[in-house]
């Protein structure tokens, strides 16, 4: 990821955060066939992050679970919030219009191997990690364990489990860091009203 120094992100604090505000991260894999030819294979599905290993699951018939190449690392990559920037929000438009549009956004890139569980028990092990994740701030969170277990058991059968082993990330916060105080206002004032966590996350940056 072309990651200019202005906006690095490697606090690990952060770099988590992103990964969990993110709505449905793309896992990416290298492939290679047998004769040798190499391409890329993606996949968009809900990651969750456990230490330092990501978990999810594939649709047994999605063939990225056996095409992917397993000597290669793969990319999951996670982008929290973006947003369209107007250069009419900043003050420089009036100093003296010398200003483009440009797209603020945060992301990972997290990179490992992955490796692939077929059997049941650690499927379900995972399905009800990822359903608590996203039940927990329900008022009655539903339960894996609310479903018949024989309906749950045919259920598993169609899935695999997938943890990606990290080896590293990438983060990025492009958010107007580059540019003047009064611009930054100017876009944190201007995204109130079209894209408030956009505006919330810019602010943050001008806390830190």
């Amino acid at each position: 990821m072309y990651i200019p120094p202005a906006f690095l992100e490697d606090h690990p604090e952060e770099l988590h955060a992103i990964m969990k505000a993110a709505s449905l991260p793309v896992l990416i894999s290298p492939t290679v066939d047998e004769a040798q030819n190499v391409s890329m294979i993606a996949t968009h599905l809900p990651l969750t992050l456990r230490g330092d290993t990501l978990i999810g699951h594939f649709a047994r018939a999605n063939p990225h679970w056996k095409a992917f190449n397993p000597n290669a690392e793969s990319l999951a990559i996670f982008t929290a919030v973006d947003g369209y920037i107007s250069p009419s929000w900043y003050a420089a438009k009036q100093e003296h219009g010398k200003v483009v549009p440009t797209w603020n956004y945060e992301a990972v890139h997290a990179y490992g191997k992955l490796e692939i569980l077929i059997e049941p028990q650690d499927i379900l092990k995972i399905v009800t990690q990822l359903t608590e994740r996203y039940e927990q701030k329900r008022e009655k969170p539903w339960a894996v364990t609310d479903a018949p277990e024989d309906y749950i058991a045919s259920q598993l059968k169609g899935i695999v489990g997938v943890i990606l082993h990290i080896s590293h990330i990438e983060g990025k916060r492009k958010l107007t860091q580059n540019r003047s105080k009064a611009d930054r206002e100017g876009a944190i004032k201007g995204l109130a009203g079209e894209n408030p966590a956009l505006a919330a996350a810019m602010i943050k940056t001008m806390e830190d």
